[in-house]
């Protein structure tokens, strides 16, 4: 059985952090995406096996994630003036 949950990856000054929404509390940082990517792996795979040795159940995946797109246009122009 293959567990997925999503991750969400931010760029912050020197670094990069990492959390899964579905797992609180789970997060890894890392000096290159690269290295969060293993490190948040590496997280939510010790995470997953605290639950299953204590019996816990396994949180099911909520989570999605979609980009949208805003036009310069839609920004730039003022349909309503201040």
């Amino acid at each position: 059985m293959m567990y997925r949950f999503l991750i969400v990856i931010e760029k912050t000054n020197g670094n990069y952090s990492a959390y899964s929404p579905d797992l609180p509390g789970c997060v890894a940082t890392g000096k290159t995406k690269k290295a969060v990517e293993e490190r948040i792996h590496e997280a939510i795979e010790l995470h997953i096996r605290g639950l299953f040795e204590d019996g816990q159940p396994i949180p099911p995946t909520h989570s999605v994630a979609e980009y949208i797109a805003i036009s310069k246009k839609a920004v730039t122009s003022s349909t309503n003036p201040a």
